[in-house]
């Protein structure tokens, strides 16, 4: 006999809960289940090759993924949303949650959510960790400080984990704790523009600043490419923390210029304007 894991999945504006446990299978085999939600409905392609669109469950052990680290990516099958794409981890017997919220720019949010197995059968541990970094971390209604952020006081529960950051909208994830496993949430924020948006009877300017600053992002730097879309070439790479020339600015991307002269495209995802 197995025990399946029980999930429970609810999206609404900018709630996530999710439950998540263990899969125990009567013989040891080495792969994992894997959940993907969006909004709107998106296709999910794995290492490149499409295995559907969302909602998608890979929980049937006919089903499931060999354990590794695979790249997956969300494509929208509407609006003209930036294409979500990502490392996800695949664990012996459990389930890998990945959920996404596509907005304009950079208001796009979402989450992954695994299982880490512990030495002790009795251990339990909870690591979250946010893009952008430094968001405050509520754990139950109680302040655990700034992401990235991990704790072993916590119990075997349903608990619920809320991130703050100013310029962004809170985020909240429900989650279930298991004994023997740490849990790891990696947690997307989309930005709160609409708080900074000009009045109407202002005029902006095409491009009111002339500075990008490069934010910090899942791989540790951010790709360039040839045009404003995730087809484009890749032409070089820029990292966390540095600021690029400002050339123009089209649909949730910015040229930039790099300083061996190269220009090309970055994701307004991982980036922004600086005065």
């Amino acid at each position: 006999m197995r025990r399946l894991l029980a999930i429970s999945v609810a999206s609404f504006a900018a709630i996530a809960a999710f439950g998540i446990s263990v899969l125990l299978l009567n013989r040891n085999l080495g792969k994992g289940a894997l959940q993907v939600t969006s909004e709107p409905s998106s296709k999910v392609y794995i290492n490149g090759k499409l295995i559907g669109q969302t909602p998608l469950c890979r929980c049937e052990l006919k089903d499931m993924l060999d354990i590794g680290e695979y790249n997956i990516r969300l494509v929208p099958l509407e609006g003209n949303f930036i294409p979500f794409e990502q490392k996800i981890p695949i664990s012996q017997k459990v389930l890998t949650v990945v959920d996404r919220s596509f907005g304009e720019g950079g208001q796009s949010s979402g989450s992954v959510i695994n299982l880490l197995k512990l030495q002790g059968k009795n251990d339990i541990s909870l690591s979250v960790i946010s893009f952008p970094p430094s968001a405050k971390l509520f754990l139950d209604s109680t302040e655990l400080g700034l992401t990235p952020t991990k704790t072993s006081d916590i119990t075997e529960s349903d608990h619920e984990i809320k991130l703050t950051k100013n310029g962004y909208k809170d985020k909240i994830v429900r989650i279930r704790t298991v004994k023997g496993y740490q849990l790891n949430a990696l947690v997307f924020l989309g930005s709160n523009e609409a708080a900074s948006s000009p009045s109407a009877t202002t005029t902006p300017s095409p491009v009111s600043v002339t500075k990008i600053l490069i934010l910090d992002t899942p791989t540790g730097f951010l790709r360039v490419r040839d045009s404003a879309s995730v087809g484009g070439n890749q032409v070089g790479q820029v990292l966390p923390g540095e600021k690029y020339d400002l050339l123009e600015e089209q649909n949730g991307w910015f040229k930039i210029k790099l300083k061996d002269g190269t220009v090309g495209w970055v994701s307004s995802q991982y980036a922004q304007k600086q005065p």
